[in-house]
């Protein structure tokens, strides 16, 4: 799943505004000493990574919304399980107690889900909530602010946040995973950092080592040559990313359970990577009436997997199998006797959007 960002400068103005503004969200958790986990190495130009904050708010979608999307936002099974682990620890939290109430309003305007991007623009907690609370306090006016990086942070909310109620359900949101982070998810989460580190030590070298360098020509040529990947603990087959065109584009993708299912990491980025092309070949080859229908929107789920599995194909034939065993899994479709029929048939798409992102994917690679 891939969003355009509109500019990098935004970004840098919600973190301007976010270390003036006064908050009283409070903070989630404690630091760590080396939330990568890995050595920086300014060298990598697409290092993969772990962000705290940005598992924290997605974890909260994950404990709210329906995920009926073909492939899944989120593991299957999410929820129950932490749940699970909550009471087990006999934990309960404000995002539990207001359960109920967030996701009432997500019925009623389901485009808050786009704000699943919000955390990219942020390098901490603390510059989130505080931004948030800037924006509640302004009621989401940017003329209300005292600076220009105070406005613009404004405007950035403003944007996935438009009305009243929407504002009150971001407050209240955030107010929720603060509590649930204090009290449940950073301490499960720095676990899950332990559990996981020779998970993300394996990903990062399969993906630096190999297949980057294979990616490298298609991500440069698709204005994605550097960037970070952070593996995510709630991200199941559909990852998160977001382009800017410049340095600063991030895919968050699966964050494996075992070493010996680190490759699937490489998978999601594979379908995040295509994502932007798979939207326009989508674009390009269906009716008004099949956009009104909704039967673009299947079909750009589809095309973006049918599209990982071209980019594969052409760079990396020898991890293509698992690929598409991976998604036949993330969709609870058999393999079947034959598995690449079994996948064409799961990820059905016409011909005319095949063939268009398959043009399309023998231009980029061949290019410059």
């Amino acid at each position: 799943m891939k969003r355009q960002f509109r500019a990098f400068a935004v970004a840098c103005a919600v973190a301007s505004a976010a270390a003036c503004a006064s908050t009283g969200a409070g903070t989630a958790g404690t630091p760590i000493p080396n939330p990568d986990q890995l050595p920086p190495r300014p060298d990598v130009i697409w290092p993969m990574k772990v962000r705290e904050h940005v598992d924290l708010w997605l974890h909260g979608f994950a404990m709210l919304q329906e995920d009926t999307t073909f492939v899944p936002f989120f593991k299957r099974g999410y929820g129950t399980e932490m749940t699970v682990a909550k009471n087990r620890a006999n934990v309960t939290t404000q995002l539990d107690a207001n359960r109920d109430r967030l996701r009432a309003r997500l019925s009623v305007n389901p485009q808050l889900i786009n704000a699943q991007f919000v955390p990219f623009a942020f390098s901490s907690w603390d510059e989130l909530a505080g931004t948030v609370d800037l924006f509640v306090r302004a009621n989401g006016d940017p003329r209300a602010a005292s600076s220009q990086q105070q406005a613009s942070a404004i405007a950035f909310l403003a944007a996935y946040f438009q009305t009243g109620p929407d504002r009150d359900w971001l407050r209240l949101f955030v107010q929720s995973l603060t509590d649930e982070s204090n009290h449940f998810y950073h301490s499960y989460w720095l676990q899950q950092q332990r559990e996981r580190a020779n998970v993300l030590e394996l990903a990062d070298t399969l993906w630096e080592r190999t297949y980057r360098p294979r990616f490298q020509r298609f991500l440069n040529n698709t204005q994605e040559a550097q960037g970070e990947v952070l593996l995510s603990l709630p991200l199941d087959g559909e990852g998160r990313t977001q382009t800017t065109g410049g340095r600063s584009n991030v895919m968050a993708v699966t964050f494996p359970d075992r070493p010996s299912d680190a490759i699937e990491a490489i998978y999601v980025i594979a379908h995040e990577a295509v994502g932007q092309l798979a939207n326009t070949a989508v674009s390009d080859n269906i009716t008004p009436e099949q956009r009104r229908t909704g039967l673009g929107d299947r079909y750009q789920s589809a095309a973006s997997v049918r599209g990982g599995a071209l980019l594969i194909q052409r760079t990396s034939p020898d991890i293509l199998d698992g690929y598409m065993r991976y998604y036949l899994r993330a969709v609870n479709r058999p393999v079947g006797a034959n598995l690449q029929t079994s996948f064409n048939s799961a990820f059905s798409i016409p011909d005319t959007i095949r063939d268009a992102m398959s043009r399309q994917l023998d231009v980029v690679l061949g290019g410059i």
